[in-house]
């Protein structure tokens, strides 16, 4: 294919895609089914690297994510990003219109649900998204462009537009992108996001628009900050205009009355529980624009609009049983079952009690009358025992493992009681999932109802299973085709060339996440070297404690483990680590991180630290030589300082590196 052809068919891809893309986004009624539009897609972005200078701007490919820049480029906002007024009552509301009727004539208002997100700006030039950037200070905020066009839902080009937009949105993670992220992390027993704000917050700032394109973000639109080449005079009308242009808006109604709004705004309440996002409250707005103006705003806030936040809800209901899951490093977690109760606008029957130490504090006992509420208004969770049922007996957590019958045990120090057999069935698909994530073997096309037709089929008993599938064996799964079964024996063998840290956290061993398994195998030479190592010698290394070096040295100690390391030595994957680059501007400096960072989470920093021949622990000693310090940064902090560690800003660490 030449150049002249590869353009056409990029822009007949294009066109075909977000044809396709409205259809499933804005209109519900898709005419493809998705392995299609995959298909299409995956054209569009061979094209586009065997072409480069054919890609866009507004491209369809860089919705599943491209390669962010090393730092957010800071955006000033010429319309300032205001925050509002809250108020938690409905007399606090009636007192807002009262001062605005005494500043105009007969206002008329718009009500909006209050979406729990993250506020963004986002701008077209001549219908092409331009820009987008996070509030920050209402004043100054990032640069997050390649991240919203991972949006699927937002236009990257607008018909009929103006020449100029600029529009204030909420980006959120909805609740079943939440639930679906959240089970990830509970399998991989990491520490899951509170609630889809959080999530969405962590998700959109990442440096990599891969990640944030997996988290599978949405957004609803709720301002024309700027527009140039047509003129509005209302609120209503700037919101008729927006979904005119396709750009998603939540739902809202205009009111005559304060009094029918406060209606519209308790009608939301009770009803939020039916959204597929979460909304921490509603928005009363002045709908004439003129009349804003008039109005202004304070030096937070706009007079012109009011917030009323909704009180979290409790409600008492009974426990009827406990039901202990099993995950997947053994961990029994004990999960309430409760007569349903409507809370936060939806019917909840079940929550974690987390562990034994939990249920104890609280004196849980089966039958009890307990209070719950909604953590963030998403997670249900029990709060107190309200009353004791009738002879009620204190919970007995068991002795043997509900899904393999094997003797469970809780090690001293910690909260988790653990099945000891490591060939458990209810471990076995938990533990494959984890393998082949991202963070670890990262082996793509296998995820989780791939792994269960796998284990299923009985192809598929443990991890080095994986790479005894062949052609055969792939085809006989529902839905694979020869294509894909290729690609996956693919990726299986290219996984095999993994880094050796990769593997190590692949494996699942308990207190050791990503930074460890790096720590172990920078510190030894082989696999056989961390699996002949003593306590003392992981002891050793900056960063493990004495839980850490004894799991590991258990672990290793498990003839199951060392048949399986055997086996993926034969199969043929790597077992001894890459040398380290020399003469990085950090070799041989230890550093640990603290607070929040202006621009860059922690983990990113660490990374940076790391490219650059430093390493990063999370306990300040006098091995330390620098501390990272962020926004509200604690002990780790005081102890640098007493300690006469050198303390550094970000802005500092960056100059360093330069």
């Amino acid at each position: 294919m030449n150049l002249s052809e590869a353009k056409q068919r990029a822009e007949a891809l294009r066109k075909e895609i977000e044809y396709h893309n409205d259809l499933y986004y804005n209109q519900d009624s898709p005419e493809i089914d998705d392995f299609t539009y995959d298909k299409m897609l995956r054209e569009l972005e061979d094209i586009e690297t065997g072409f480069p200078e054919l890609i866009t701007p507004d491209s369809p490919t860089l919705r599943v994510g491209g390669s962010a820049g090393e730092k957010f480029s800071p955006v000033t906002h010429e319309v300032k990003m205001e925050s509002l007024h809250d108020s938690f009552s409905f007399d606090e509301l009636r007192d807002f219109d009262r001062k605005v009727r005494e500043a105009v004539d007969n206002p008329s208002y718009v009500v909006e649900p209050k979406i729990d997100g993250l506020s963004v700006s986002v701008e077209y030039t001549n219908g092409v998204l331009s820009r987008a950037s996070t509030r920050g200070d209402g004043t100054t905020g990032e640069d997050v462009t390649d991240n919203i066009l991972t949006i699927k839902s937002l236009p990257h080009r607008l018909k009929n537009a103006p020449a100029f937009l600029e529009v204030r949105g909420e980006v959120y993670m909805s609740f079943e992108s939440f639930f679906e992220l959240t089970k990830r992390q509970e399998e991989n027993e990491e520490k899951p996001f509170k609630n889809p704000r959080n999530a969405a917050a962590g998700s959109l700032r990442q440096k990599d628009s891969k990640i944030t394109a997996q988290r599978k973000l949405d957004i609803l639109v709720f301002n024309i900050q700027r527009i140039e080449g047509k003129e509005l005079s209302s609120h209503k009308e700037s919101l008729d205009y927006l979904k005119s242009l396709k750009i998603p808006t939540a739902f809202y109604r205009k009111f005559d009355d304060i009094e029918d709004a406060i209606k519209e705004i308790e009608h939301i309440g009770d009803t939020r529980g039916e959204n597929a996002f979460a909304i921490d409250g509603a928005v009363v707005k002045v709908d004439d624009l003129y009349m804003r103006s008039i109005l202004g705003s304070t030096a937070k806030f706009p007079r012109w609009a009011e917030a009323y936040k909704y009180p979290p809800e409790e409600k008492e209901t009974k426990l009827i049983s406990v039901e202990i899951n099993v995950g997947r490093t053994g961990v029994l977690t004990p999960v309430g079952i409760f007569e349903p109760v409507l809370l936060a606008g939806t019917t909840v029957s079940r929550a974690t009690l987390h562990n034994l130490d939990f249920i104890r504090e609280k004196d849980i006992r089966v039958g009890d009358t307990v209070v719950i509420r909604k953590a963030g208004e998403i997670i249900p969770e029990v709060l107190s025992v309200s009353s004791h049922a009738e002879n009620a007996e204190e919970f007995s957590f068991p002795t043997l493992c509900p899904s393999c019958n094997s003797p469970v045990s809780r090690e001293e120090g910690e909260a988790a009681i653990r099945c000891t057999n490591t060939d458990c069935p209810a471990q076995l698909m938990r533990h494959l999932i984890h393998f082949v994530s991202r963070d670890a073997m990262d082996i793509e096309g296998l995820g989780p109802a791939v792994l269960e037709q796998l284990t299923d089929a009985g192809l598929v008993k443990s991890p080095a299973d994986l790479y005894r599938l062949s052609f055969e064996s792939i085809l006989t799964l529902d839905k694979k085709k020869e294509k894909s079964a290729e690609n996956l024996l693919k990726a299986l063998e290219k996984s095999k060339q993994n880094e050796l840290y990769r593997l190590v956290f692949a494996l699942g061993i308990p207190h050791i996440g990503l930074k460890a398994a790096q720590l172990l195998c920078q510190s030894f030479e082989t696999i056989d070297d961390i699996m002949s190592a003593k306590s003392d010698d992981i002891l050793s290394i900056d960063g493990f404690g004495e839980i850490m070096a004894q799991s590991v040295v258990q672990y290793f100690s498990l003839e199951s483990t060392r048949e399986l390391i055997k086996e993926l030595k034969e199969i043929g994957l790597k077992m001894t680590p890459s040398k380290q680059k020399k003469g990085g501007v950090f070799d041989g400096k230890t550093f640990v991180l603290t607070g929040t960072l202006p621009t860059m989470s922690r983990k990113e920093a660490s990374l940076l630290i790391e490219k650059n021949g430093g390493k990063t622990s999370s306990s300040v000693s006098k091995k330390t030589d620098y501390v990272l310090a962020g926004e509200s940064a604690g002990s780790k902090l005081t102890k640098a300082q007493s300690l006469g560690i050198t303390v550094i800003t970000e802005e500092e660490l960056l100059e360093m590196i330069k």
